[in-house]
């Protein structure tokens, strides 16, 4: 069954003055094995958990550097749950996550839909 469907768009260009700006924000929002990357691979990344939290209904449930968006060998995207985030998610029942993640025109985009066994 569905539980919930999450979208989210996020600037290349705002996220880069916002973390340029508030230098530290950049360790609050990706986990450790994302900030290497570039900044429209960043605005990819807070789009999807800005869309994990809408799909989930309950923005509590997520601290942001504890999720990691991994991409497996031929570039499909999928999520990584770390610490209390984890153990938040693992609380709710078990659920698959489908990721979808786009950037075209200075704008990344992510889609998500998550799914709870009955």
């Amino acid at each position: 069954m569905i539980l919930g469907i999450g979208s989210d768009v996020c600037s290349v260009d705002r996220l880069e003055q916002s973390l340029t700006r508030t230098p530290k924000l950049s360790e609050r929002l990706f986990h450790p094995n994302e900030l290497g990357l570039s900044t429209k691979s960043l605005a990819a990344r807070f789009a999807a958990k800005e869309a994990i939290t809408k799909a989930i209904g309950n923005p509590a449930v997520l601290t942001f550097n504890e999720v990691e968006i991994v991409k497996n060998q031929l570039g499909k995207p999928s999520i990584a749950f770390h610490s209390k985030t984890k153990d938040r998610i693992d609380e709710i029942g078990e659920l698959r996550f489908h990721l979808s993640l786009s950037h075209d025109a200075g704008i990344a985009l992510a889609t998500v839909v998550v799914e709870k066994s009955e």
